[in-house]
């Protein structure tokens, strides 16, 4: 395919259902080398989950469409061949005159990120990622004009026991930074295959943007 044609746009309404079928497809099916399958079972995520994400002005969720003729001026099918979400952290005492450089955190959690089976291993995802950490770091640099010379943090979650998946986002820039916590067990996030399960933060630190 031609890289390209690769395009995102901001998920509406209208896109949840094919969302739900991208992300359960994705993380809870066998298919791709991305899913989830042998670790966590059960669904990845509810129509009722996804409305709130789009809901929330501080949660963007970005999609890319699947068109007519694979180009971004073609008439989107209704399917979606990936999608990513970026949540921005932006310290609400920012302004404060006795708020110090140091006490304000300035970053992005990137997740849902989903490419379709059938375009793994094409380049598509690192199109999709850079896009997403390019408007992180943009959306963050524009927040914090004041204390703009400090860097963009982007942190993401990712499932231990997934050596594969830690080595590709760490040749991406990424870094685990210590961070981690049990899989949930309450039944809202999947069900998972395994009692020593648990989420590991990853961070990179973006630089600043011309």
């Amino acid at each position: 395919m031609n890289n390209d044609n690769v395009f995102l746009r901001q998920a509406k309404a209208d896109d949840i259902d094919a969302l739900e079928q991208l992300l359960n497809l994705c993380y809870r099916q066998t298919e791709g080398w991305t899913n989830e399958a042998d670790l966590v079972g059960g669904i990845r995520i509810t129509q009722a989950e996804l409305a709130s994400v789009i809901d929330n002005p501080k949660h963007y969720l970005f999609v890319y469409p699947k068109t007519t003729n694979g180009a971004r001026d073609g008439i989107e099918t209704g399917k979606l061949l990936g999608c990513i979400a970026v949540d921005i952290k932006v310290d609400a005492n920012l302004n404060r005159d006795d708020q110090t450089k140091s006490d304000y955190y300035n970053k992005a959690y990137i997740g849902m990120f989903a490419v379709h089976p059938e375009l793994q291993g094409q380049g598509v995802g690192n199109i999709i990622l850079e896009a997403a950490e390019t408007f992180a770091a943009r959306h963050l640099q524009s927040s914090t004009q004041s204390y703009d010379e400090k860097p963009a943090r982007l942190t993401m979650s990712i499932l231990s026991h997934r050596p594969e998946l830690l080595a590709y986002y760490q040749r991406r820039g990424y870094q685990l930074n210590g961070n981690k916590m049990p899989f949930p067990d309450d039944g809202n996030n999947g069900e998972p295959k395994r009692q020593d399960l648990q989420l590991l933060e990853l961070e990179k630190v973006s630089a600043k943007l011309e």
